[in-house]
């Protein structure tokens, strides 16, 4: 019996083993739970062009849009565990879908074997160039002493979770605008209906650099490599992070020595200067690290949207 047994097991290191060397050996799919040009496309075509240069099979770009992301997510999860079909995830499909949708077709956890983070985009505070507080201190000190004087506009749920948030950890009162995306928000911003904002880098920067509006602070917990003069919320002396992100994932159950190879070579590509520069143009940051520290990194990010959006009241239906 014992034999076996151990026959069995020399089988599992063998297949394995081939597994490793002959993938891949036909294209890989990469889905794109969103429109084709919206970011996460553009950060998956980077991706992909040079992971099919890495593995040398054609990696094949499938915009699945709808949803908030949960079509396209959804399929990814139904689909065979293989390592011939990839998703882009983000943080609503992987983290904040799952507490906005009253029904998510697919367990985002369950469902998926986490590959590698691919870059953080984070927010950044804006402000009206002549509205009070030039800094993440003087902005919540100022909110302190204005209960529910203070307006911050924004045209995302991302937008509208870190105005929550920052609600919460500095325990103030200020009034969240909702608009229909982030030019409206930046329209009203400059033409001083609206006193303060929060949208992604990528979006504000031009009309920083421009002098139009002001930063106030970004709400990851470093400072960003596109802003480097711009503080963070956290260095006003509160607990504080709020990012969007990319990453890639599998369906469950896809082979571990795919899911390693996979992500040592995502790994290797984030660096490579063409996906920095083309990442930075949409306003992310690289960022790295094994499969393992995506599965925890996904499973706090999931707690930390959920609190916020419950206590928040916010809903996607």
């Amino acid at each position: 019996m014992k034999a076996i047994h151990w026959f069995g097991a020399c089988l599992l290191v063998v297949s394995s083993l081939v597994l490793a060397d002959t993938y891949p050996s036909k294209p890989i799919r990469l889905v794109v739970p969103y429109p084709a040009g919206q970011g996460t496309d553009v950060m998956a075509r980077a991706i992909g062009d040079k992971l099919a240069e890495a593995l040398g099979k054609p990696v094949v770009v499938d915009n699945r849009p709808g949803a908030g992301g949960n079509i396209g997510t959804e399929v990814a999860a139904r689909a065979a565990a293989d390592g011939y079909t990839l998703i882009m995830g983000t943080n609503a499909t992987h983290a904040m879908n799952a507490s906005l949708y009253s029904s998510v077709p697919f367990d985002h956890i369950r469902d998926f074997a986490p590959v590698a983070l691919v870059g953080t985009l984070p927010l950044m505070i804006v402000a009206h160039p002549s509205a009070p507080a030039s800094s993440p201190k003087e902005l919540v000190d100022l909110a302190r002493a204005r209960p529910g004087g203070l307006n911050f506009g924004f045209g995302s749920t991302s937008g509208r979770v870190a105005i929550e948030l920052f609600k919460r950890n500095a325990g103030v009162d200020v009034v969240p605008v909702s608009y229909r995306g982030a030019t409206a928000v930046l329209t009203d911003l400059m033409g001083g209906q609206i006193q303060y904002a929060a949208e992604t880098v990528a979006t504000v920067l031009p009309h920083v650099k421009a002098g139009k509006i002001k930063a106030i602070a970004v709400t990851s917990s470093k400072r960003t490599q596109l802003a480097p003069d711009v503080p963070t919320v956290q260095e006003s002396g509160l607990s504080y992070e709020v990012v969007g992100w990319n990453a890639l994932f599998a369906p469950r159950g896809t082979p571990p020595e795919i899911v390693q190879r996979l992500n040592a070579e995502v790994n290797r590509v984030v660096q490579t200067a063409e996906v920095r520069t083309r990442m930075a143009s949409i306003g992310f940051d690289p960022a790295s690290g094994s499969p393992a520290d995506l599965a925890t990194f996904v499973r706090t990010e999931t707690d930390k949207w959920s609190q916020i959006i419950k206590a928040a009241g916010l809903r996607a239906d």
